[in-house]
């Protein structure tokens, strides 16, 4: 989401079958909450295709890689790393070093923010070894109670943008979701917003008519 830097996020470990529809989930959280890019294991490649249809749909940028050697991406990795799990340091306690570290702090004085670094999210997919916990920079858990890893993903994601990864806009897409307080309406990216919503109260009204 940003060219300064890179969000990678390393969904480690994934039972097929099992696994499925969270891996699935970790890759378009990824993607919708500001990642620049997705590592799954290279037996998910049915939740690949699944991410990269999406994103060919509703726009990126966004990579996804299928990759079989999680513990080499880890160990190698040149930026910042952070392991989601329930046993971490509150995220509220250190969002804001995590911040810093990777050159997203605002600082007091202009001019002194941190350089920008790549980042690496580690989310695990199952018992993960404790050499991870070891290599990471910052164990974080949100909440430090048992729950969803996508909604820790998503959580963290959003305390490390501020919010900004909300108002992100997407290049390259076919289909774009015409935001509404009722209705469910997508229509083709390039077409006006306004003209869409019209679009969309007419049939209403005509529905309403029919009712």
């Amino acid at each position: 989401m940003n060219d300064a830097r890179e969000v990678v996020v390393l969904r480690y470990g994934h039972r097929p079958g099992r696994d499925d529809r969270m891996t699935t989930h970790v890759g378009l959280t990824a993607r919708a909450l500001g990642a620049d890019r997705v590592v799954l294991p290279d037996n998910a490649g049915q939740s690949a295709e699944t991410v990269r249809d999406i994103t060919d749909r509703f726009g990126g940028p966004f990579a996804v890689e299928l990759r079989d050697d999680q513990k080499a991406i880890v160990r190698d990795f040149e930026g910042v790393v952070v392991h989601l799990t329930m046993y971490g340091e509150r995220v509220q306690d250190v969002e804001a070093a995590v911040r810093e570290a990777v050159g997203l702090d605002e600082p007091a004085v202009v001019g002194e923010a941190s350089p920008p670094r790549d980042l690496l999210v580690v989310v695990g997919g199952e018992k993960v070894p404790w050499a991870l916990y070891e290599r990471a920079d910052f164990n974080v858990g949100v909440t430090n109670q048992p729950h969803s890893e996508v909604a820790g993903l998503a959580v963290f994601l959003d305390r490390l943008f501020a919010g900004a990864e909300l108002d992100r806009e997407w290049a390259d897409a076919d289909r774009r979701v015409v935001p509404e307080a009722t209705g469910k309406t997508v229509v083709d990216a390039d077409r006006d917003s306004a003209d869409a919503s019209a679009d969309a109260a007419g049939e209403s009204a005509e529905a309403d008519d029919r009712d």
